[in-house]
């Protein structure tokens, strides 16, 4: 009876891990949007950047100070006799800005950093989808690569024994047997690397994530090769200069540089401020009023600044640099915007191209690996033939794999570029997989 529970349980341990839910690209992202620390800063970096901006906006309203205040005096003189006692003071202020063009337009300027780092946001999560795709298909790109490197190794194993058997029974010579083992340790030799890269690869999603992953699904093998829609990179260019958040964070960048200067410029101005104060003076010193009237401050403060060493008109040139080196900047990435989409654009193209070129080139390698094997029977090809076309198919192998999920990748940074990449794409590749 023991034996019949122990052996049962050995089954389901079986059927369980044998049918155990491999992890999707969704999966992973979702992990990802969790618990990646990049994500998590660009998030920390917006809300701070709006609670300068209220603090901007809190410097425009009304302000309330309480104070208290408690003295000893003593006098004396030759003429009069020593007195001594203590004083008190406590005092309720409030003031408002009526007009300080310096601290409206800081505000304007921090609102407009604020808006920039609400772009950075929208920037940190496209690049999080475009990260989680990039490591996932890399890990399963390192994965193909490592079946790839271990077929070609077990064939190349397959030939050294063959080989061993034909020259025992003097049908090859033992030149046959050295160089069959010498493509085998070179096959094995990649095989460990190809290990490697593989456990990194991994390593690269469990970076994004915080916990290893477990099986990936693959891509499967009737991939669908779509060109871009619209058919037309003009268009998709447009669509990213209007759309892409890294553009809005430049043209953000501008505007708050402009706010800048004008805040620079305020410094030549006159500030007014109006001010309500209460307060109840005591006093205990002999001779003097014994104090306790409520007394009331209500008044107008102008400031104007007459001359400060040429620190104002400084502050505005350097301002006025800072606008011009922020317009230069979003000048620079518009035009690598444009030219990363086009690049995009004419990627996906030549993906599709890619694809069925390395797909006929894995038929056409394996057609010639099998009249190769065949050739090598009937005498009519060498050995050195019969191994160089097992590394041919090799070769056109890992060709398909890189091709087929550079494709993919191809398509998210197309989306990348004009600024429409999010889960809903995540989904539609995560449809591609089995």
């Amino acid at each position: 009876m023991r034996e019949l529970a122990l052996a049962l349980a050995g089954a389901l341990l079986a059927w369980g891990a044998g049918t155990a839910r491999a992890d999707d690209l969704l999966d992973v992202y979702r992990l990802a949007r969790a618990a990646d620390p990049v994500l998590a800063a660009a998030g920390a970096s917006r809300d701070a950047s709006h609670d300068v901006a209220e603090q901007a906006r809190g410097a425009l309203l009304p302000q309330g100070t309480a104070a208290a205040a408690i003295a000893h005096e003593r006098d004396s003189g030759a003429a009069l006799p020593a007195a001594s006692g203590h004083t008190s003071d406590v005092a309720l202020a409030v003031t408002q800005v009526v007009f300080d063009a310096g601290l409206f337009s800081t505000l304007k300027q921090q609102q407009a950093l604020a808006s920039a780092q609400d772009a950075a946001w929208r920037v940190a999560q496209e690049d999080l989808c475009l990260r989680v795709a990039t490591a996932y298909f890399d890990a399963l790109l390192a994965a193909d690569t490592l079946a790839d490197a271990q077929a070609n190794e077990d064939a190349y194993a397959q030939q050294v024994v063959q080989s061993r058997d034909r020259h025992a029974a003097g049908l090859a010579a033992q030149v046959d047997v050295d160089e069959s083992r010498a493509y085998e340790a070179l096959a094995h030799a990649t095989t460990i690397a190809a290990r490697q890269a593989h456990a990194d690869a991994l390593d690269a999603i469990a970076e994004i994530t915080g916990v290893a992953p477990g099986p990936l699904k693959a891509l499967r093998e009737d991939l669908p090769l779509v060109p871009p829609e619209p058919a037309d990179a003009q268009a998709w260019v447009d669509a990213a200069l209007r759309g892409n958040p890294t553009l809005w964070q430049a043209e953000h960048g501008v505007a708050a540089a402009e706010r800048a200067i004008d805040a620079a410029r305020a410094g030549h101005l006159p500030t007014l401020s109006a001010g309500v104060g209460l307060g109840r003076p005591t006093s205990t010193v002999a001779g003097a009023d014994p104090g306790g009237r409520l007394t009331t401050t209500v008044g107008l403060t102008l400031n104007v600044p007459l001359f400060a060493g040429g620190a104002t008109q400084a502050r505005v040139r350097q301002a006025m640099h800072q606008h011009e080196g922020a317009r230069d900047t979003l000048e620079a990435q518009r035009r690598a915007v444009a030219r990363a989409t086009r690049a995009a654009f004419g990627g996906v193209g030549a993906g599709i191209g890619q694809v069925q070129a390395a797909r006929a080139s894995v038929a056409a390698a394996r057609t010639a690996l099998d009249e190769m094997r065949v050739g090598r029977e009937v005498g009519n090809r060498t050995m050195s033939d019969l191994l160089l076309a097992i590394q041919n198919l090799a070769a056109a192998q890992d060709a398909h794999a890189l091709a087929r999920h550079q494709f993919i990748l191809g398509r998210l940074q197309l989306q990348r570029a004009a600024g429409a990449l999010g889960e809903t794409d995540l989904a539609a590749v995560n449809a591609l997989l089995e």
